[in-house]
């Protein structure tokens, strides 16, 4: 069984991948040596446009996905944050607010560009082609020249970059592909496995079989007297534990993948990781500059690169249990852990910034779960006391988090409240649709859904079969949100929509027309359901989740602010993720441009 991986938050499906050839791999890749080839040039321009005078030598900014202001402030109450709690005492701590919606692409967006989504073009894992309303990969699309980064302004790095202020950029999320500048970077989420999706695992019930590359190609391999052969290669299969890091080869790509005996009686299990690519080899740039994934590598041993390599799907869907989750999630924090700590201890001067997943990704299956989400909350407490060495009075820094969480009881399917309400239809014949809209008759439909929190209209002149007239759309938008608001969720006897927001209310900037019409924000316990966010329609609306899943973030964001703790006094009431980017530039004494809309929170010297 091969699982098609799609953004965790989304599900599985047919599986799209986004990369075409390895035309487009060898045309990222020159790209990127063509970058090289320039830079000594602009590091000289660099040089002279380095600011005479700054507060401080270096800034640390430590992320932790998904870490709750709840869990946190109750956790230092009782003493069991004392890092935390130190650092809050030194500077300053305040709730963070996220961005609408509260998503990770959207919110880490913010981080790094300090703009709402309309200036960085990034409103959700996914986005629609307007010309078919295929789905597509928000954050990164394959063009004639390469791989294209879809995330529009400038991160705060690349600004400092110009000012010869450096910065080392780890696992941000949206950072696929690497863009050029004066620092070193790292991608993270949303960079794809070797097929081109966003993870797809194997499970095998058979002493043998084969893994998938791209392009046709693939690897057989068999199990014999205990041992797992493929390409002469063996390897103990060892019960519960994972195989180490195996390089192979499919044709001209190298990719990597670890194997897990689930069973070995009274039938075979064996799970495989989502074949990634070798970060000693990489077929796609990973890396600014190339080779820093390749040094990574060599110097700390190979590493995951996938996007999100944390196999949520692998357990939502049983190929894996809950303790062979979390022995992944720990194997690959320790290898984020090697990557921070080097960065630490070789850098001087300039910016460290680096984003730990491990919170967000157990938080989402182990919600409500104490005996787990405790101990996680206190071991990130151990990174922190780590990190807090490295700090010196001519150090800043800010250890944050892109949102809070919430559970995931109940689904919500908002095509087929569309469909009850008369908004959306369906082609003859049918009382379903299929995935990603299929089967949905554009010519009787007025709005529609897919993804994590939007609405959009089918406007005439920018959907391909819109049919609704742009005098038309103000007063449809006001009419759905007096509906959604507050929608009751009967058979629960609960609310299940707290609010709906009009983009052009919360969003302002020139992707403001690439956004969902209306922005849903979800009750605590609930969210688009799995099959809403894959675009069909069903016979309900409402429905219990029933998935390992059943933690989440896509609500109301005033419901899941983030964290904000720094060694220096918070400037500013109410900080939002947009701060931090205007707050980076101020520490090196370089001027947010214009066009940001964060305040930095550093307080005037």
């Amino acid at each position: 069984m091969t699982h098609w991986g799609l953004p965790a938050y989304i599900g599985p499906g047919a599986g799209f991948a986004f990369l075409g050839s390895f035309l487009s791999l060898a045309l990222a890749v020159l790209a990127g040596i063509a970058s090289a080839v320039v830079w000594p040039f602009r590091m000289a321009w660099s040089l002279l446009t380095r600011p005479r005078r700054t507060r401080f030598k270096k800034a640390i900014f430590l992320g932790f996905d998904g870490l709750d202001p709840v869990i946190a402030e109750k956790l230092m109450a009782e003493g069991r944050l004392p890092n935390f709690a130190r650092l809050r005492a030194q500077g300053g701590y305040s709730r963070l607010r996220t961005t609408f919606p509260a998503l990770s692409p959207v919110a880490w967006s913010t981080f790094a560009t300090g703009v709402n989504p309309a200036k960085h073009n990034i409103f959700d894992f996914l986005n629609r082609d307007l010309r078919n309303y295929a789905p597509e990969l928000s954050s990164a699309k394959v063009t004639p020249a390469g791989v294209e980064m879809r995330r529009k302004s400038e991160p705060f790095w690349k600004i400092l970059g110009r000012h010869a202020v450096k910065s080392t950029v780890l696992r941000v999320p949206v950072t696929f592909p690497p863009e050029a500048f004066n620092g070193i970077e790292l991608s993270a989420m949303c960079t794809p496995d070797l097929l081109g999706t966003q993870g797809t695992y194997s499970r095998f019930t058979a002493p043998g079989g084969e893994l998938k590359g791209p392009e046709g190609t693939h690897v057989p391999f068999r199990v014999h007297n205990g041992s797992l052969h493929l390409q002469n290669q063996a390897f103990p299969l060892i019960e519960g534990e994972y195989t180490p890091w195996i390089r192979l080869k499919f044709g001209r790509a190298r990719g990597i993948v670890r194997f897990l005996l689930t069973q070995s009686q009274p039938e075979l299990s064996l799970y495989a990781t989502p074949v990634q690519i070798d970060p000693e080899n990489p077929a796609l740039p990973i890396s600014h500059p190339h080779f820093y994934a390749m040094y990574l590598a060599r110097l700390l041993g190979t590493y995951s690169t996938l996007g999100m390599a944390e196999d949520t799907w692998a357990l939502n869907d049983g190929a894996i249990g809950e303790e062979a989750f979390l022995q992944q999630t720990k194997l690959i924090q320790t290898e984020r852990e090697a990557m921070f700590f080097n960065a630490l201890e070789r850098t001087r001067r300039g910016v460290v910034a680096c984003v730990f997943d491990t919170t967000d990704r157990v938080q989402h299956m182990f919600h409500g779960r104490r005996e787990v989400i405790e101990p996680l909350y206190c071991d990130m407490d151990r990174i922190l006391g780590r990190t807090l060495e490295y700090v010196d009075p001519d150090t800043a820094i800010y250890v944050l988090s892109d949102h809070g969480f919430s559970s995931f009881r109940r689904g919500v399917n908002l095509n087929s409240w569309l469909l009850r309400e008369g908004y959306l239809a369906l082609n003859a014949g049918l009382a379903e649709s299929g995935e990603y809209l299929e089967g949905i008759d554009w010519s009787r439909t007025r709005a529609y859904t897919f993804g994590l929190s939007g609405l959009y209209l089918n406007l005439r002149g920018r959907e391909a079969e819109g049919i609704v007239a742009k005098e038309e759309a103000a007063a449809l938008k006001e009419e759905l949100v007096r509906k959604l608001s507050g929608l009751p969720d009967e058979a629960a006897g609960e609310t299940a929509i707290r609010s709906v927001y009009q983009a052009t209310d919360i969003y302002r900037g020139p992707y403001l027309t690439a956004a969902p019409d209306l922005i849903v924000g979800y009750a605590a316990g609930y969210r688009a359901s799995w099959d809403a966010a894959t675009g069909r329609v069903t016979a309900s609306v409402f429905e219990d989740n029933r998935k390992a899943w059943c933690g989440d973030h896509c609500v109301d964001p005033p419901l899941v602010p983030g964290v904000l703790f720094s060694n220096l006094k918070i400037a500013h009431d109410d900080p939002g993720i947009e701060d931090l980017a205007p707050t980076a530039l101020n520490l090196f004494g370089v001027a947010a441009p214009a066009w940001m809309e964060g305040r930095s929170l550093l307080a005037p010297a």
